[in-house]
């Protein structure tokens, strides 16, 4: 079996060493690898993997392949390949890729003036003539708008490349550097956007994995929850509500279904409480036992509740809980409550932080 190192891999499949290396460095997942004692080598499967990677590379940016990798799968063969393209082109196919982007940014802004980043996507808008729900349209599962990404993916590549330079904040000038490539044949434009195209904002992976590690933790949090003994999330909402500032609370020790199982004290004589009941259910919690906590909040001549669950409410309990009229209850399940935990700092510790800075402008400005 032939081993290659990942210039030997960038080559075999026409990409430049820089180039292949960033590709496989990103995809590194998707790409098997041999470890042969202190280094990692590539085989046949791995050209064949990364072929597959460059050819999908001329139609999309790397966030929206990782994107589909994460919910399609990686292609294994070309018809894999075909069906990617086919299930993601509809909704972006009519808008103007990074590289198309790339050059018409700096089109934008060639007279060296500077200009913000708003205006210039307001005039990318124009040049692409993009319909307000061309510009707006997402990502499939995202909030994100598939221009603003790609447009947000060209300026910091180009930032980074020193084709263009941010002078203030949010607003960006181009370089002679950037000139220089404007005044580039369309061949030459074209090799050189090749290792420029698909740099990564640094913030923008951070802000992902950040949202993946804190998912993560939340679904582990909540296994742990249901693995302790079931009065332990009685104290955990207990906890969790005094945190977030809603007073002094206890634990009532009540047992019974339709009772109480903790109070919080809003004001210090108690003269308005929050009471609350806890369940560490693997089934949804239906309607009947929302009606049966109302019941049980009627009894205490209370106006405020606070149920929650490790598992999810119905609709029908939901629907309940927001026609009340005499009465608030908030419904929480046990995806909003590790999420809760974790901003509270219940049951969980810090491990690590990390502060990012940008510059100040102001402070470089003369008064």
């Amino acid at each position: 079996m032939e081993y290659l190192t990942k210039t030997k891999l960038s080559e075999a499949v026409g990409w430049s060493e820089s180039g292949g290396r960033r590709w496989i460095n990103f995809f590194q997942e998707y790409i098997p690898s041999v470890k042969r004692g202190n280094s990692i080598s590539f085989t046949q499967q791995s050209v064949d993997a990364l072929k597959r990677i460059k050819q999908l590379s001329e139609i999309f940016s790397m966030k929206e392949m990782q994107e589909l990798f994460i919910d399609k799968g990686f292609p294994k063969k070309d018809t894999d390949i075909k069906d990617l393209i086919n299930s993601f082109s509809s909704s972006t196919n009519d808008i103007p890729s990074t590289k198309k982007i790339i050059i018409t940014f700096l089109n934008v802004i060639k007279d060296r003036k500077p200009y913000t980043s708003s205006y210039i996507t307001d005039e990318l808008t124009k040049l692409f003539n993009l319909t307000e729900e061309q510009r707006s349209r997402s990502y499939e599962n995202s909030k994100d708008s598939i221009f603003i990404t790609r447009i947000r993916s060209a300026r910091y590549s180009l930032k980074n490349s020193n084709y263009i330079e941010e002078i203030s904040q949010a607003t960006y000038q181009i370089t002679s550097t950037g000139l220089d490539l404007l005044d580039d044949n369309q061949k030459e434009m074209e090799e050189e956007l090749e290792d420029i195209e698909e740099v990564i904002d640094p913030f923008e992976i951070m802000s992902e994995k950040s949202g993946e590690l804190r998912k993560e933790l939340a679904q582990s949090l909540l296994q742990q929850i249901k693995k302790a003994h079931w009065r332990k999330l009685e104290y955990i909402i207990v906890e969790l509500l005094m945190a977030m500032g809603y007073g002094d609370g206890k634990i009532t020790g009540k047992t019974n279904d339709g009772g109480i199982d903790g109070v919080i004290k809003e004001d210090k004589l108690g003269l308005d409480n929050i009471y609350l009941q806890a369940k560490r259910w693997d089934n949804s919690i239906g309607r009947e036992l929302v009606q049966s906590f109302s019941g049980a909040l009627d009894d205490m001549g209370a106006k405020k509740g606070v149920f929650i669950t490790t598992s999810h409410f119905t609709k029908n309990a939901i629907d309940y809980a927001d026609r009340l009229q005499s009465k608030k209850i908030i419904l929480i399940d046990g995806e909003r409550l590790a999420k809760l935990m974790i901003d509270y700092d219940i049951g969980v510790n810090l491990r690590e932080k990390f502060i990012l800075k940008k510059i100040d402008f102001s402070y470089f400005n003369e008064e």
